[in-house]
This record gives C-alpha cells, structure tokens and sequence, in this order.
C-alpha cells in the first residue's frame, strides 16, 4: 500500500494542527504547502525565518503513511526540533554522531522491520552517503513505507550558496534510487536564482509536477541598521551597552533601573543575540557584559554537550540572567524562539545571505524587532581576506573538490561584495536592498524601518564620522591592500 495522500482520504489538517501542534490557525502559505506534500508532489520553498517552514513536512508526515526522512545541516537544529516533536507526543528521532548507543540501536531495529514506527528521522547529509544507511531505506521503501525525504537548509546543495557542503551533492541518490515514487521537498530561507536552479537539478526534483513556494524577503516588523565604527576606536561595546541599558529604562523606568544596578542584581527581560566570528570574542564578550549586570551567555562548538543544552534551554525559557546569546554564527538555524527582539552582528558576516538568514531570527513572532551590525572597514577587510584564501584553496589541479571550492569561494566573494556594498549604501532603503539581492520584481520600501528612510541625513552623517579615518584608508592603499578587492 503506498503512503496516503490526500487524493485517497479526507484529511483534516486543522484538527491535526491544533492537536498535536498548538496552533490555532496556519501562517498565509503554509496549508497550501501541506496539500502539496500530501498530494505527493515535489516541493521546493523558499521562505523567510519567520515562515514556520518546518511545520510544513512535520505535520504530513503525522498524518502521512511511512517514515519521513529530514536531512539537516545542524545537530543543534535537530535537537531542538525533536524535542518539540516528542513534547507533542510525536515519535520523532535523530541518528548522528551525538545519537546514544541505545537509541540509534532502536532507530536500526525500528528500520530494519521495513514498517517503522518512526514519524520523523532527522539525519545529516554525511549519513546519507553511507552505504550501511542506504541499505536501510531501500528496505522501508520496498514496503512502501518511506513517505519523503525533507532536505532542510537546502542552499547547502548549491556550490553558489553560502554554507556548502559537499555531502549534500550526493543527495541526488534518492531520487536516483526511489525515482518519482519518493516526494521530495527541499526548504530554504536564502535562495537567488541560480541556487534555486542547482538545488532542483542536483535532487532531480519532478519539474512537470513541481510545486514552487516563495515569499518575500521583505520583514516589515524589522528595523535594520548599520552602525560605522573603526577597529582602533573600540566603541562597539560602550555603543551596545549605551543602546540596551536604554532598553532597559524604557521598559522598567529610570528609577527602577537605577535600583537594580545600585543593589548589584542584573538587569533581564529582552532577548537577544550577539552573533560574532571567534570562540574567544563570544566567552569574553558576553562575560564583559555580565560585568554591566546584563545577562548574556557564550554559545560556540567548544562548549559541551551538555552546557549548549543547558543555555539553550535556559534562553529559550527567557530565565533570568540568560536574556542574550552572544554566539558564533552557526547557532540559531532551526531554534524555535519567537520573542528574539533584538539580533546583534559584532563583526561582518561572510555573505549576504548569512546576514539576512541571521538578522530574521528577531521578531519571528510578527512583533517589532531591531536589527543592527557594526561595520568598520579594517573588520572588512579581514572578512575579505578569510573569502579569499578560501576561494584560492580551489585554485590548483582542476580536480572535483577543488572546483567545488573554487566556485564556492567565488560564490562567497561576491556575495561578501554585495553585502559591503550595502554597508556602504547610504542613498536607498535597505529592506529595498535585500528585497533585490534576492530577485523580486516588485521592491517594497519601508516605513521607517531602517536607517536610511528614517534619517537618510544622519546616516550619511554617521558613516562620515564613524568609519576609518582616511589616514587609515591611505596607509591601505600605499601597501596594496586597500582597492584589491574593493572600490569605494
């Protein structure tokens, strides 16, 4: 028996909404991406953070026959996901380096009977490549029993998008090996056109029966920002600290700020996110901040198992003296937190798509959300020399894995380009901006929800004298350094 669709039975995906999901209503899109997946059509969406993309292949595959399988760049991603799934008393699991011994020897057992009892099985691209694993799957799929595969994040696919990976190209395997019998549905938040295109051609996915979901880039609710500094001057922290003590007063009042602080305790109650480059910046930026009585915690790869955890749980909770994350850039993929009212980047982002997907994780709850990075020229130029020295480890005997490297360092490079230049841009709306980058026709302009339509006048003013001084930019230039890369 092949796995139900919707064709062959009524299914009433607003009580399995409010049952097993909580929600009351879906978000303008998502019920005709359900029926899409139910119908058993290839699907490909393209959605801002805030869409909800994951309930679109979470509640098919609790209504759907057979197993669905969700390929994930993250373990944080995953865990976080299953999590909630089983807290809605949905058999939802994950195998990965992380996946106990006994649990990943239930998954096998689970799999090995050819009818799991596994809704969702979140796995990494890596495992998919593994014979042992595929072996599996060609098994659940002889009993007509694999009811999709989910690849999430699937910009990874593309050697053009921004976080490549390489085992994401082998996922052609499925369709290769299935054919049109598995659906597939491949999301993503950060997509131009030519990603778009590798992504449908690298999975093979069914273009006569494909169904296309993309919304706008545009996040109205967001205010966006970019702040000039410079490197030698420092400033960023007595800036951040300035901007969020006055957060502070605003929501409790002078008066009460001022007692707080004077008894010593720390000042709570609006989460957030630092997003910076190093391990180190994260543990000393956000103990430096707890010196200001403001609750921020470190998150990196270099913390244990058992302390993310722990931070997540605790921020995502909102307990107090846990308000702000001060992160490295990977963190916050797949995190379901609605209330994130602020998104900070300390340092320059690698790539335009990396800031847009980062800078989305505040106000997903359609709320206000301030938006704000610090840009200064010298943090420029490092960030461009990172992208460089990646694009040129492609530059040597013409194999595959150079080429892919090389075209995405390519790829990296000029998004990196695009994104300084939007820095810089001191003459259009940026909402406009990241509407463009991502291809839309129809470029919506704010209301006075980023610097420039606020007070086009003061920005111009503050990139004047917040930047690097033009001593600095000379000394650049003299050393070969300066217009390399770049042109002002």
């Amino acid at each position: 028996m092949p796995p139900l669709r919707r064709s062959d039975s009524l299914i009433d995906i607003d009580f399995t909404l409010r049952r097993q999901f909580n929600k009351q209503s879906f978000r303008p899109g998502q019920r005709e991406i359900i029926l899409a997946a139910l119908d058993g059509k290839d699907v490909f969406v393209q959605a801002a953070t805030s869409f909800g993309k994951s309930l679109c292949f979470q509640l098919p595959a609790v209504v759907d026959r057979g197993i669905t399988i969700v390929i994930s760049p993250l373990l944080s991603l995953m865990m976080n996901q299953v999590s909630a799934l089983r807290a809605a008393s949905i058999d939802a699991r994950t195998l990965n380096s992380n996946t106990p011994p006994p649990e990943r020897s239930h998954i096998f057992a689970d799999l090995a009977t050819g009818h799991p009892h596994t809704r969702l099985l979140y796995v990494t691209p890596e495992l998919c490549a593994l014979e042992s694993f595929r072996a599996r799957l060609r098994l659940v799929h002889e009993q007509k029993e694999l009811a999709r595969v989910v690849v999430d994040e699937a910009h990874c696919i593309s050697e053009w998008g921004h976080d490549f990976r390489r085992d994401f190209k082998r996922l052609a395997w499925f369709r290769q090996s299935f054919g049109s019998d598995v659906p597939l549905m491949a999301l993503t938040a950060t997509a131009n056109a030519q990603v778009r295109g590798d992504v449908l051609r690298t999975l093979g996915m069914d273009t006569d029966g494909l169904k296309c979901f993309a919304t706008t880039a545009h996040r109205p609710n967001l205010h966006l920002e970019v702040r000039f500094t410079s490197d030698e001057a420092n400033d960023r922290f007595d800036d951040f600290v300035g901007w969020i003590k006055g957060v502070y007063e605003r929501r409790a009042g002078p008066e009460r700020l001022g007692e707080v602080e004077e008894a010593g305790e720390r000042v709570d109650g609006v989460a957030g996110i630092i997003y910076t480059v190093s391990r180190d910046e994260c543990e000393m930026l956000a103990a430096a901040l707890r010196q200001e009585k403001i609750g921020a915690r470190p998150f990196h790869a270099k913390l244990t198992k058992e302390a993310k955890e722990a931070t997540l749980a605790r921020w995502i909770k909102g307990e107090q003296g846990w308000d702000i994350i001060v992160a490295t850039t990977a963190f916050g993929m797949g995190i379901d937190k609605e209330n994130v009212r602020f998104v900070v980047h300390w340092r320059l982002p690698k790539s335009f798509e990396g800031y847009y997907q980062e800078a989305g994780r505040a106000g997903r709850d359609g709320k206000a959300g301030y938006c704000f990075l610090y840009y200064s020229r010298e943090d420029r130029d490092r960030t461009c020399s990172l992208v460089t020295r990646d694009a040129a480890r492609g530059r040597g005997t013409g194999g595959e894995e150079e080429s892919e490297r090389s075209v995405n360092g390519k790829a990296r490079l000029e998004s990196l380009q695009r994104l300084v230049a939007y820095c810089e841009d001191t003459g259009g709306c940026r909402h406009a901006a990241i509407c463009r980058y991502f291809g839309e026709e129809a470029v919506p302009v704010c209301d006075s929800a980023c610097d420039y339509c606020r007070e086009p006048e003061l920005l111009r003013q503050r990139m004047k004298s917040g930047l690097a001084s033009e001593e600095w930019v000379s000394t650049q230039r003299e050393e070969g350094r300066y217009d390399e890369y770049w042109s002002e």
